[in-house]
């Protein structure tokens, strides 16, 4: 070991919860862990983690309990207002329509929150397209059984209609079954554990492992514990490791990697629709980003310690777009196009479809978080990736703001 660079403080040991105590008997049975492996617990825990304990499974009022929503620690898309999904579902006939209406017409949705888009797409697909309805199965890929059931009742006007909706608990779940549609998530991947990196002098890299003692958890350093993380930058790093300065510390995103293979592999014939905030390679590992993306969200509040309130906020980190496009391309999808989420909407008509909301109403405060380039419209970005169709032109990706080779490392997203 290199040494502790942090660290923090953390309850008594009588007043620990059960979580806490199996995060940290690991580390005394087996060692320090890596932070991947912290946060996995931390966010995914079967018993205590964060998303798998969101709301409560008794509770009638539990989808205002949870943790994402206005009156949670975070806020999604499908909270802000439907106009995403009416766009979005604008996006989703067009595809139906190139891949030439296939019944069933599939829409996979991995990490759908709390149903929201899910309820708000489907509205919308009955007013939209009565055909595509009629063909529509739409599957929730959901490994929370609480949020789960916080889905099945946004979502229970649809089922009890006979609307063709299914949950399974990972895409695994679905390798018998063939996938003529959409893959979609949205603000998935930012969620997923990363391993954090630290470059400690010249081209030495490390590991930051989370260790206990003394009563807190301290980071520790060493050799990376997989080869993996060095593939992962040499493939997807920009060659970013020559140019940071001693101390940089980032994240590596090996499961964003094993993810786009699980989806490749699932998809037969369609698109994947890919929505978060993050980067491509060249700005994330851009040598001023000396810290990293890693935040925490507890109650609207940012924060940068994921030691604290562990299993009670949020830990995520920017996604590495130029690692999802790249991988996938060796798995068999191909870049479509890549935009941000103003310039998408705009491409589907979003202006159309406000011109008659006044302009002062709390409907249009609430729907110009979309467009507004400080708020999601430039922070969110869309990548689109096709799978068995031909040189597709979708109507979302009318205005891309980046040069066409950006993900692969030809030039800056700014």
């Amino acid at each position: 070991m290199v040494g502790a660079t942090v660290s923090v403080s953390t309850p008594s040991e009588s007043s620990q919860s059960m979580l806490l105590q199996r995060i940290i008997g690991e580390i005394r049975e087996s060692g320090p862990i890596s932070f991947a492996r912290f946060m996995e617990l931390a966010l995914y825990d079967e018993h205590e983690g964060y998303y798998m304990t969101v709301g409560s499974p008794t509770s009638a009022e539990a989808q205002d309990d949870s943790r994402i929503g206005w009156a949670g620690d975070f806020y999604t898309s499908s909270d802000v207002h439907p106009l995403f999904a009416r766009c979005l579902i604008k996006q989703i006939c067009e595809i139906d329509e190139l891949l030439g209406r296939p019944s069933p017409f599939t829409v996979v949705e991995m990490g759908p929150g709390k149903g929201l888009l899910a309820r708000d797409l489907l509205r919308a697909c009955g007013d939209e397209d009565s055909n595509l309805f009629s063909r529509l199965r739409y599957l929730l890929i959901e490994r929370s059984p609480v949020m789960k059931q916080i889905q099945e009742r946004n979502l229970s006007t649809y089922v009890e209609k006979g609307w063709s909706i299914a949950w399974h608990p990972s895409l695994q779940d679905l390798n018998e079954e063939s996938v003529h549609g959409v893959v979609l998530s949205n603000e998935l991947v930012d969620a997923f554990p990363v391993h954090r990196v630290k470059k400690v002098k010249e081209d030495q890299l490390n590991e930051v492992f989370v260790h206990y003692q003394d009563g807190q958890f301290c980071e520790y350093l060493d050799k990376p514990s997989t080869p993996e993380i060095s593939d992962y930058l040499n493939a997807y790093g920009a060659g970013g490791l020559q140019q940071w300065p001693d101390g940089y510390c980032t994240e590596v995103h090996l499961e964003s990697v094993r993810w786009m293979k699980d989806v490749a592999h699932v998809l037969q014939r369609g698109f994947v629709l890919t929505v978060d905030y993050g980067h491509t390679a060249s700005d994330y590992y851009d040598s001023s980003r000396s810290d990293g993306t890693l935040l925490c969200y507890h109650k609207h509040t940012a924060s940068s310690n994921p030691y604290v309130r562990v299993g009670e906020q949020d830990i995520t980190a920017h996604v590495n777009f130029s690692a999802l496009a790249i991988q996938g391309a060796q798995v068999g999808l191909t870049v479509t196009g890549f935009t941000n989420l103003m310039n998408f909407l705009l491409g589907l008509g979003v202006d159309a479809m406000l011109a008659d909301v006044d302009p002062e109403s709390e409907e249009m405060q609430l729907a110009i978080q979309f467009l507004r380039p400080q708020s999601m419209g430039q922070t969110f970005k869309f990548l689109v990736q096709h799978k068995a169709v031909e040189a597709p032109a979708l109507q979302g990706l009318q205005f891309r703001p980046f040069l066409s080779g950006v993900l692969f490392g030809e030039g800056s997203e700014h």
